[in-house]
């Protein structure tokens, strides 16, 4: 009896594994991208339409881009942080949508908020989203953390006077000044990408992981020079021709070189470039 009990309970462990990975793989391939409408019916603000259309989308179909986890949770209405969270490990996201063609620049809140949760350490994930007049979403995608500078935010203009919220300071967050490695499609040009290649980008990412902001500016601006770098191969003497625009980055820095130098090989050890010779890299 005891034997045919274990027996048992170790057949039933392994069928609802089974099962949790069908559900998850089902829950992968049938991603619909249409918005549901209907949810939408009684609001007459175009923003709260496109809020509640895309906030839904995500919660119906997205998976954790982090962990893996099948669903996503949504927070309370104006939580002034993060929209979604995922319960299985901790990570929280906020949506930013358009709609419209995918574009480098996506309008956020309060600059000065916006500045100081990325140097405390309190910014969530992000999700872009840019979706069609047809209302269906063409673009998805996760931008970690951990790759958030002060750098990425431009500041706007002050609203004038005359305004509701005068003075008030907003922000962009320029993503044309992210790496690539920062930019995990989920969905791209309206198709999704495999689950499992989703979680090996982000995985992949979290070797670089620092909450030390000067040290996150450092690797993500040098990562973001290799990457303009048009060729797989490519030598010390090319990313020192970004020495300009890494000094106006790090005015405090008198020492660039040698900085682009400890950087690319913090990028070597963390799996991102490949050292060939003396003075050669390449990409990996």
């Amino acid at each position: 009896m005891v034997v045919r009990k274990i027996w048992l309970q170790a057949t039933t462990h392994v069928f609802m594994r089974l099962i949790y990975k069908l559900i998850e793989i089902y829950s992968i391939h049938n991603m619909n991208l249409f918005f549901n409408k209907e949810i939408a019916k009684g609001y007459i603000s175009n923003p709260q339409i496109a809020r509640v259309l895309t906030e839904n989308w995500v919660k119906q179909n997205s998976f954790c881009p982090c962990c893996g986890n099948v669903y996503l949770n949504d927070f309370e209405n104006n939580r002034p942080v993060a929209d979604f969270y995922c319960e299985n490990c901790k990570e929280e996201f906020e949506l930013k949508s358009k709609n419209g063609l995918f574009s480098n620049t996506i309008t956020d809140g309060a600059y000065a908020t916006m500045i100081e949760r990325i140097n405390s350490n309190q910014n969530p994930n992000f999700f872009f989203l840019t979706y069609s007049k047809e209302l269906s979403v063409n673009n998805f995608l996760l931008i970690p953390n951990h790759f958030f500078t002060p750098n990425i935010i431009q500041k706007r203009k002050p609203l004038s006077e005359n305004a509701r919220r005068a003075g008030w300071v907003g922000c962009n967050i320029d993503i044309s000044n992210v790496p690539e490695s920062g930019k995990i499609f989920i969905i791209k040009n309206q198709k999704e990408v495999d689950k499992q290649t989703v979680l090996a980008n982000y995985s992949r990412t979290k070797s670089i992981k620092t909450t030390n902001i000067e040290s996150r500016g450092w690797i993500m601006d040098v990562l973001h020079c290799v990457d303009k770098i048009n060729t797989v191969d490519f030598s010390l003497n090319q990313v020192y021709q970004f020495e300009r625009e890494l000094q106006l980055k790090h005015p405090d820095n008198k020492f660039v070189k040698d900085k682009i130098r400890q950087q690319l090989q913090y990028l070597r050890d963390k799996g991102f470039i490949e050292f060939t010779e003396r003075g050669k890299y390449k990409k990996i």
